[in-house]
């Protein structure tokens, strides 16, 4: 038993009229009569009553007939999602992030899915990580990657790709290598001016007990590991960043355990989220 049978069953059972099914469904009327035949010793009894005025379905008929009408929907439902996904995407996808993470994450991330989908043209824009949010609100860019945060927008879809862990880092120079070495009275922090880093930073510190001397406040994790670099302080920038900065070697990073990492995703608008080449990009499943 098979869908092209079935369908040609369907047919008949409509017409009850060998002549009109197999023209509608071109094929001969010899070929009709052997499926019906072929169906009837698969099913081990008569699905039809034929006489020379009219064609009739037999209780055992009636039984196939609801059977095949729901297997063969339920194939043809499948049969369109299956191609309706194999379609090829066609279009622009515009997407926002730092420019670490468009070394650190987004490599792997667009080699996926440009290898599922080589026809979407991808454009991205680079720059401040604190603005990834705004960008997505403002439609500057149809995706973002982007930091979850507490306040993280209620009308903003958010998958995580990453928690990224804040290190301290010091001047090289100043020879310090453990977290008990700072004077926090005396080493001045340079912090960010604004961004999740700077609210995860000042809840450390007031988590324990420091007010800190704090020297600058400036734009930018890249920018707060030159000033270290510098030596006009110390400061908290994210793994990822000091592990592709040019400046790392002259800074020391010193693990804080107790510091909470944050959470790397992509961002796009909720209503947005099922739109096709969002939605294939928020599917993929990165190793």
């Amino acid at each position: 038993m098979d869908f092209k049978s079935l369908q040609l069953f369907n047919h008949l059972a409509d017409t009850l009229h060998f002549g009109e099914t197999a023209k509608a469904t071109y094929v001969s009327a010899s070929t009709l009569s052997r499926t019906v035949q072929r169906l009837e010793q698969e099913c081990g009894t008569a699905l039809f009553v034929r006489d020379n005025r009219q064609v009739s379905l037999t209780p055992a008929g009636q039984q196939l007939l609801m059977f095949s009408r729901r297997v063969v929907k339920e194939w043809q439902t499948l049969h369109a999602q299956l191609h309706e996904t194999s379609q090829t995407l066609q279009g622009q996808l515009s997407m926002f992030c730092s420019v670490t993470a468009s070394q650190s994450h987004l490599p792997n991330l667009l080699r996926a899915f440009r290898n599922l989908h080589p026809a979407v043209d991808i454009r991205l824009i680079t720059g401040d990580p604190a603005l990834s949010i705004d960008r997505v609100k403002q439609k500057a860019c149809d995706v973002s990657i982007a930091i979850h945060t507490p306040d993280f927008p209620g009308d903003l879809s958010f998958a995580p790709l990453d928690s990224i862990p804040l290190d301290l880092i010091v001047p090289r120079n100043w020879g310090i290598s453990q977290l008990s070495d700072i004077d926090w009275r005396h080493h001045q922090v340079v912090m960010p001016e604004y961004g999740p880093t700077r609210r995860i930073v000042y809840h450390w510190f007031a988590e324990a007990g420091i007010r800190p001397n704090v020297y600058a406040s400036v734009g930018g994790n890249e920018a707060i590991v030159s000033m270290v670099a510098f030596e006009c302080g110390i400061g908290f920038v994210p793994q990822v960043v000091l592990d592709h900065s040019s400046m790392s070697a002259k800074v020391t990073r010193i693990n804080v355990d107790s510091i909470e990492p944050y959470q790397l995703g992509l961002c796009c608008l909720s209503h947005r989220r099922d739109e096709p080449l969002i939605n294939a990009l928020f599917q993929l499943e990165l190793s």
